[in-house]
């Protein structure tokens, strides 16, 4: 009889399970996640009543898989761009959440009478929600497209960032066994210097390469050089002391800004799944039902705080961001669960046994009942939110209406910020750059060179020389680049602000000179480094426009490899625009807009705003530069050009919401597309639109006429209706039934 490898056994029972498993949870309407992790407890080896795994171990390294290609899919959904453009009304409000959290969680453990490390843990494990869930719930209530699903995103990236963050922390806690400060920042020092190093050096190569190998490649060589890709990330991370799953993330979030994202995305999907489900099913493998017996009243204490804590954190915090009650809320009821992060974060306390064993089916506990309440709070957040205005008092509502509008105006940048922030980006950038390729030609070149090439101090001089050509260039960015000149002209022509210009300058200067001493220091004495310096600071003035030449073309290369998404949608559009300080947007149209029903030249877009609206997507129609008289209605996609200050101003618009009147007591209307038949008694017959006011009697649009058998789209406001003409009306029911009886 043929022996059966127990792994291929394994992995049998596992996913026959989980198709069984998974398939009753989709018939339930339940998250998938909940039904792996059913299926791990089954079949693990603390329920003897159906058949177990034989070989956990060998399951347990298939998870460490899942977990890599579950982040590296999350990287692939994060992006850093993204992170920059999050608004800092979600960044306030990750970060109230995560703070509150981490100290909820440590101050439950204590209560509990846990050890200091498990309530560490706990904190971090409740602090981050769940990416997954969030979404999934989002598109089955079909809420993705209202303004707190905007911010809650926004939070759920920056708190993908601070879930990495802890992962370090945590592990450097975990191996200290105390909370050193040093240490702590020397991690965060250390995150910081390597993720700007990935990300710099990512965006630089990877999206040339895909480019220039695009035409060799098929679906399955993009499959094979994505996985690649990533495992050469994960790698790296192990190499210099990060976790693999950190390398997974980061490899994901560079090849995000690439064009082949959405792809890699849709190829990858398959290979996220299979070891997705393997790592979940390991999570329910780890059970101990029997522990979680014990442990009840524990469960139902950090629930209660998981969900209480969130909600009010979530909800202060964008109070303090100026986002209003109702938006506020809806926010704080959307993030109350944890979820696969947390097991991650679970995971690597069992991994380094600093956790008691207690901690992980907890977690897991924790996260199935939050995951089941998830759907609900966010379809009860409205009647939450109503319920708490009723009895909230006048005085309290007016104050949060002036702080909200007071929050809205904040936003102002003056030319010092400008110029302060780009020469502190530069420096660090910039010195990033040139402390990584100082060490890696002290570490690696200067060896080989010495080894291979010439030996002793001409060893040293080589060395010296290469680093130099590669250095040259970040070394000419830091002294002399301006790239805010035109704030800085606007600055030094005020007197009195040319002294603080000129020490500014002199101090880039003073930088770039120690960076150049910082590179001869690794191989001459102090004596043989001042004269080498002067010489090289003679070569760099002589060549300077060479070596601006030459920088010029690197930064080119890195903001195209950059922007590639952004220029690839807008050559989709037949737009051929694309303006280094502008991009393409994309806005959703809420229904309760200020700017539904409006045409673009009553809204004068271009005129306030200088942003210019290139495309409306209406259904599955596409407008291509629709005109003056296009009107917005509700659920369209706006496409538009502008700079990210007039896009962020345009973006308030968008978001802002007319006042709804009180109609059946919830102040939300039906809205439907009807139609009026033009009789001869009509108070419509022989007045044009504007005239009739229809839009003041129904709070309606007219969106089309049927005049003598030719439809009219978007009719002009001086069209005469006739008799027998059709109008469409887009509104409320109740409205246009009152017009409809005026005209019988």
């Amino acid at each position: 009889m043929t022996h059966l490898p127990n792994l291929i056994t394994d992995l049998g029972l596992i996913l026959g399970a989980a198709g069984v498993t998974t398939l009753l949870f989709k018939w339930l309407k339940q998250p998938l996640v909940l039904g792996y992790i059913i299926v791990g407890l089954l079949v693990g080896p603390h329920t003897p009543l159906f058949p177990s795994i034989v070989e956990t171990e060998n399951i347990n390294i298939w998870a460490e898989i899942g977990v890599i290609f579950l982040l590296f899919s999350l990287g692939l959904e994060f992006s850093f761009k993204k992170l920059v453009k999050v608004g800092g009304a979600s960044s306030i409000m990750a970060f109230v959440e995560v703070v509150v959290m981490l100290l909820l969680g440590y101050v439950t453990g204590q209560l509990l009478g846990w050890s200091t490390m498990d309530s560490i843990f706990l904190g971090g494990i409740l602090s981050i929600s769940s990416t997954t869930i969030i979404i999934r719930a989002f598109e089955e209530l079909g809420v993705k497209s209202q303004r707190f699903a905007g911010l809650v995103f926004g939070v759920l990236i920056v708190e993908d960032l601070v879930a990495i963050l802890l992962l370090v922390l945590l592990s450097t806690l975990a191996v200290s066994q105390q909370f050193a400060g040093s240490e702590m920042l020397e991690a965060v020092l250390k995150l910081g210097f390597f993720l700007l190093l990935w990300f710099l050096a990512g965006i630089f190569l990877i999206p040339t390469f895909l480019r220039r190998a695009s035409k060799l490649m098929n679906d399955e060589m993009l499959l094979i050089v994505s996985l690649a890709l990533c495992l050469l990330m994960v790698i790296l991370a192990a190499q210099v002391g990060f976790s693999p799953a950190l390398g997974a993330f980061i490899m994901g979030s560079i090849l995000a800004e690439t064009t082949k994202a959405e792809k890699i995305e849709h190829l990858i999907a398959p290979v996220k799944d299979l070891f997705g489900a393997i790592f979940f099913v390991s999570v329910g493998i780890l059970i101990d039902p029997s522990m979680m017996v014990e442990y009840a009243g524990p469960i139902a204490v950090i629930t209660l705080v998981t969900l209480v804590g969130k909600f009010m954190s979530i909800t202060s915090g964008g109070l303090m961001a100026g986002q209003g009650l109702k938006t506020s809320i809806q926010s704080g009821m959307s993030v109350s669960q944890i979820g696969e992060f947390s097991f991650i974060i679970a995971t690597l306390g069992l991994t380094l046994n600093v956790t008691s064993d207690f901690l992980y089916p907890v977690a897991v506990a924790v996260s199935a009942i939050t995951t089941f309440t998830t759907p609900y709070m966010i379809r009860y957040s409205e009647p939450l939110y109503r319920s708490v205005e009723r009895v909230l008092p006048e005085k309290w509502k007016a104050s949060l209406s002036e702080y909200n509008s007071g929050a809205q105006t904040i936003g102002t940048t003056s030319d010092w910020k400008l110029v302060l922030r780009s020469y502190t980006l530069n420096l660090v950038v910039y010195s990033a750059i040139m402390i990584a390729i100082v060490i890696l030609s002290a570490s690696y070149a200067n060896p080989f060179i010495r080894e291979n090439v010439v030996g002793g101090n001409l060893g040293d001089l080589l060395t010296t020389a290469v680093t130099l050509v590669f250095m040259a260039p970040f070394l000419w960015a830091l002294a002399i680049h301006h790239p805010q000149q035109e704030a800085q002209g606007r600055i030094w022509a005020n007197k009195n602000y040319r002294s603080l210009i000129i020490v500014l300058e002199f101090a880039r200067i003073g930088i770039a000179i120690l960076f150049i001493g910082f590179l001869l220091h690794q191989f001459f004495s102090v004596q043989v480094a001042i004269v080498v310096g002067l010489i090289i600071i003679a070569l760099l003035a002589v060549f300077s426009q060479r070596i601006q030449a030459f920088y010029i073309r690197i930064e080119t290369r890195f903001m195209n490899n950059l922007n590639a998404r952004e220029i690839s949608e807008a050559a989709k559009m037949h737009h051929t625009l694309t303006p280094w300080d502008a991009r393409l947007t994309s806005f959703d149209v809420s229904p309760e807009s200020v700017i539904v029903g409006k045409s673009l030249v009553e809204l004068q877009i271009r005129e306030k705003y200088g942003v210019n609206v290139a495309v409306i997507e209406r259904g599955s129609r596409t407008i291509m530069a629709p005109t003056r008289n296009e009107r917005v209605l509700p659920g369209d996609r706006i496409y538009a050009f502008g700079t990210d200050d007039q896009m962020e101003t345009f973006r308030q618009l968008m978001e802002a919401e007319v006042e709804t009147a009180a109609n059946g007591g919830d102040g939300k209307e039906d809205i439907r597309l009807q139609k009026l038949l033009v009789t001869g008694n009509s108070p419509l017959l022989h007045t044009s639109i504007r005239e009739a006011g229809v839009r003041e009697k129904t709070k309606g649009l007219i969106v089309g006429v049927e005049k003598n058998g030719r439809r009219i789209l978007n009719p002009d406001s001086d069209l005469v209706f006739e008799e027998g003409d059709i109008v469409w009306i887009v509104g409320s029911p109740w409205r246009i039934s009152k017009l409809e009886a005026a005209m019988h």
